[in-house]
């Protein structure tokens, strides 16, 4: 989303950043932008430059004595820079890590000064405020929650990209009104808010209103705006394993809650994905999720046991399912799949057979086949090469 408003319009950005620093008193702003995002840098530049050319950036604007300047810093995509003083860190030129608080950005910033970090959908809201009225900007939303909030909409849903909403908006209205529904004829199942620290919402919070109290009343945040659907077909265990995959991989190490904590919550999930879960391990899990996220440093930590912590507490029987009948129904963890043959759709083409790797299928020309589960391998070439879907996980 704010890649977007980078590439679509980076002077709304600059003014309120200029408007920013003349409320305060600073005389520098730091625009801080991945580098995988060349397209948004490349206009981010010309529009400094041509702001610039105009004299709407540099020393004495317009002859009011007022001076302000940008500059734009590259990251390397941490995902732990999104915690603002980690992003402090990596703008003075040193490894992406949080900085223990108090003091806060506000009194001790950026090079020890005071610092007022926003992001850019933020400040994209600047303007409009100013031109239109706060009383027109506070028309828009919930009581508690002003505004509209832009969604990245992606997953099993007909209509995929950005949307714009009021705040309160349900999320029955974005999936099924906005996004069109669920495609192929499948059931909604959930949503995944606020990215991959985000929790998931069921079928049940369809109508819940999509604004900070509530989304965090039932265990997901707004976050960075994202908004993944997931149709019945997907396994929540496997998907709960997916995002602290995520997780684990872009902690910074600076904490043991974080560092340690998040990995032996993902062998856990890895255990119980392989078919190899015990009695204990979902109570273990659920244990550590709640002190990972209690103990943690900042808000990478504190916020990665969301996909664990709401998909424990929504689809229980899922994780049970795994552990204690070593089966997943939606057939996405490979190590517990047992392939079998209908016998009343097999034409006995052969397809299935020539395709299987580890020769793990037999049977005779026009005969139903077989498949030997101890050979086979799940990699689930004979689904894919199967005409008449044949071919079942159970």
């Amino acid at each position: 989303m704010d890649r977007s408003i980078l590439e679509g319009d980076p002077h709304s950005v600059i003014e309120a950043m200029m408007i920013a620093g003349y409320s305060i008193g600073a005389d520098k702003g730091y625009i801080y932008v991945r580098a995988e995002y060349p397209i948004a840098v490349e206009r981010f530049k010309k529009a400094i430059e041509t702001a610039k050319e105009y004299g709407i950036l540099g020393k004495n604007i317009w002859n009011t004595g007022f001076d302000f300047d940008l500059e734009i810093r590259l990251g390397a995509g941490a995902f732990v820079c999104g915690e603002e003083t980690a992003l402090l860190e990596s703008i003075e030129g040193r490894r992406g890590q949080p900085r223990l608080k108090p003091p806060f950005p506000a009194n001790e910033g950026l090079w020890g000064k005071p610092t007022l970090i926003n992001n850019v959908e933020t400040y994209a809201n600047i303007t409009k405020i100013i031109l239109n009225g706060a009383k027109w900007y506070s028309s828009i939303g919930t009581e508690n929650s002003k505004g509209t909030k832009v969604f990245a909409l992606g997953g099993n849903v007909n209509n995929v990209g950005l949307v714009e909403v009021p705040m309160g908006v349900t999320l029955r209205e974005i999936v099924f009104d906005i996004g069109g529904g669920i495609p192929n004829g499948k059931g909604f199942k959930a949503a995944q808010t606020g990215g991959p620290s985000g929790g998931c919402i069921p079928k049940e919070h369809l109508d819940t209103p999509i604004d900070y109290e509530s989304l965090k009343s039932i265990g997901s945040m707004m976050g960075s705006g994202g908004l993944i659907v997931m149709d019945d077909s997907k396994c929540m265990v496997n998907l709960a394993k997916f995002y602290l995959g995520f997780t684990v991989d872009e902690s910074c190490g600076k904490c043991t809650p974080c560092r340690i904590g998040t990995k032996r919550m993902y062998e856990l999930l890895e255990k119980i994905t392989d078919g190899k879960g015990e009695e204990g391990d979902i109570e273990k899990l659920e244990r550590l999720a709640v002190s990972v996220q209690k103990a943690s440093i900042c808000g990478l930590g504190q916020s990665a046991p969301n996909p664990v912590l709401s998909t424990l507490k929504y689809f229980r029987e899922e994780y049970r399912e795994h552990v204690s009948l070593k089966q997943c129904s939606a057939g996405e963890c490979k190590a517990m799949m047992k392939l079998s043959i209908d016998p009343s759709k097999c034409k006995g083409c052969g397809l299935c057979k020539r395709n299987c790797p580890v020769g793990a299928i037999s049977g005779e020309v026009t005969k139903p086949h077989v498949i030997d589960n101890e050979k086979c391998i799940k990699c689930g070439a004979c689904i894919s090469n199967c005409h008449f879907n044949a071919i079942k996980n159970g």
